[in-house]
């Protein structure tokens, strides 16, 4: 089985000054990454921007990514979307690619029922090989996957994991309580790293990363050695440029803070717009107080 590490990278997806994607610069970032701590690389999520790439341009970038990474560590491609028809499609032409896995967000807008969102991830993940991240978003996509769903969709032998991002220990603990010991589940918000690992669960699919990579692994390494004062410490330490990181809608603070740190992937497409010149000023503000 795919094992996706402990910090897992929700990956930015570069542009180039026409708005195109920068292959270039998507090379450079996956090598930064790789030496900066990152386990595994989210390719087209939502952090990618994969509302504004177009079926041609994900597939594109999926065997891109494929290509730069080289077999150093998996590649999650972010296939899932609110049309069961179209995910399938999208994940046979990613597991083409060369892709390790897929990550299938919870179908957002349609608002389907708990048997809807089991069916959907059945019938997506039945179409593939690949093994499969359930992603419970329920800020951006409305509906909550509920523990009885996860739980359920956890028995599909190809479903190995979900990405959490719903803020709740106690639905997490549960999840982790009722499925197999396995069964991984990663925090999808940065800030809950240390709580989530606190519960059981594995690991992280992180946007901090980009910036805090390295840090976010000593903290978590210190917390699996039984170093819990050292974790806690970098916890708080870290928390700022974590919550930094989302004052704004995501991917523009994280593109910004590269772009500070001398790594330029770009801007970002609309509807998202860039920062403003107070919130890049506090932005550089939050930089500088990181430990060096």
């Amino acid at each position: 089985m795919v094992h996706f590490g402990r910090v897992s990278t929700a990956m930015v997806t570069p542009f180039d000054a026409k708005g195109n994607i920068d292959f270039a610069k998507t090379t450079q970032l996956v090598n930064y990454l790789i030496d900066n701590g990152t386990d595994s690389l989210v390719v087209a999520g939502t952090t990618g921007e994969s509302p504004t790439l177009s079926t041609e341009e994900k597939i594109a970038l999926f065997r891109h990514v494929v290509k730069a990474v080289d077999k150093r560590i998996p590649v999650i491609a972010g296939t899932g979307s609110n049309n069961t028809r179209a995910s399938i499609e999208l994940t046979k032409k990613a597991e083409e690619a060369g892709v390790d896995a897929i990550m299938l967000v919870a179908p957002y807008y349609n608002k389907p029922n708990q048997e809807g969102l089991y069916q959907h991830f059945a019938a997506i993940s039945e179409s593939t090989s690949l093994p499969v991240m359930i992603y419970n978003i329920p800020g951006r996509a409305v509906v909550n996957i509920s523990v009885d769903t996860v739980v359920r969709l956890s028995k599909i032998p190809n479903i190995v994991a979900v990405k959490e991002a719903s803020g709740d220990l106690n639905a997490m603990t549960e999840i982790l309580a009722n499925t197999d010991d396995d069964f991984m589940l990663y925090s999808g918000d940065d800030s809950l790293t240390l709580p989530v690992l606190a519960i059981g669960g594995t690991g992280i699919v992180s946007v901090s990363s980009h910036i805090v990579g390295q840090e976010m692994q000593q903290m978590v390494e210190a917390f699996y050695n039984g170093d819990y004062k050292t974790a806690s410490s970098l916890h708080q330490q870290l928390s700022p440029i974590m919550k930094g990181l989302f004052t704004s809608p995501s991917p523009v603070p994280v593109k910004t803070a590269l772009q500070l740190k001398g790594l330029n992937v770009g801007s970002v497409r609309l509807p998202l717009v860039a920062l403003t010149e107070a919130e890049r000023s506090s932005l550089v503000n939050l930089l500088q107080q990181l430990p060096q």
